[in-house]
């Protein structure tokens, strides 16, 4: 089995040691078999909505001679029951997609005690907003760069309360401009407002979303402003 990515390890590092995991959308169930033989995990249950993809899995299983890792056929969590898992990680996914699978599985999602692990790989901020106008609260976000792209991997836990943050949050989250990959993400998410803002000025139609970016754009230079300056 090839070395997991820089992504992935650090996915893998935030799930806590006897875990019992989900792994969503498992492609290769690499994940999943380093979860389970390393002890992180109990037991893994690895799921997919394609064949195929479970198929190359459980060849990789048997290769691994793992044996806490149970494979199933299904979209998201629907296949997954409450109380089974204790934690979700949903990852390589875009935003709208890991959100809708959070929307259709809240019943496992937004059990008590559940803590999830996400990682868009486009439009953070969709899946931000989604969190916290539905519940969930980010705890921590970890920045990295793997294979000269950038990420932010997200530890979220369900808290029934909803939020509305400002607007440049939504891009940046919790991440720090502490490491270069931290700086260099949320230079990132400003760079992405920027060429936004400047798209949509003067166009009448799309005058709110002109003002969303502006919004976030200024936010997160403000945020980049202080940390500079010490401050």
């Amino acid at each position: 089995m090839p070395a997991l990515s820089k992504r992935l390890v650090c996915i893998s590092e935030l799930v806590k040691t006897g875990a019992a995991v989900c792994d969503v959308g498992t492609d290769h169930a690499y994940l999943a078999i380093e979860l389970a033989k390393s002890g992180k995990a109990k037991y893994v249950i690895a799921v997919d909505k394609n064949e195929k993809p479970l198929h190359n899995a459980q060849r990789n299983l048997s290769l691994a001679g793992v044996k806490n890792i149970e494979l199933r056929l299904c979209d998201g969590l629907s296949g997954v029951s409450r109380g089974e898992v204790d934690t979700v990680i949903i990852a390589g996914m875009g935003g709208e997609v890991i959100s809708g699978i959070l929307e259709r599985g809240g019943f496992v999602a937004a059990e008590k005690g559940v803590t999830l692990i996400l990682q868009p790989t486009t439009s953070p901020e969709f899946l931000r907003r989604f969190l916290y106008s539905n519940g969930y609260e980010i705890l921590k976000e970890v920045p990295v760069c793997d294979n000269n792209k950038l990420y932010s991997v997200m530890l979220v836990k369900y808290t029934g309360e909803s939020a509305e943050m400002p607007e440049s949050f939504y891009y940046i989250g919790k991440t720090e401009p502490s490491s270069e990959a931290g700086l260099l993400y949320i230079k990132k998410q400003l760079a992405r407002c920027k060429s936004c803002m400047d798209g949509m000025e003067g166009i009448p139609e799309k005058r709110a979303e002109f003002l969303q970016n502006r919004c976030a754009y200024f936010g997160i230079k403000k945020y980049l402003e202080s940390f500079e300056n010490g401050i």
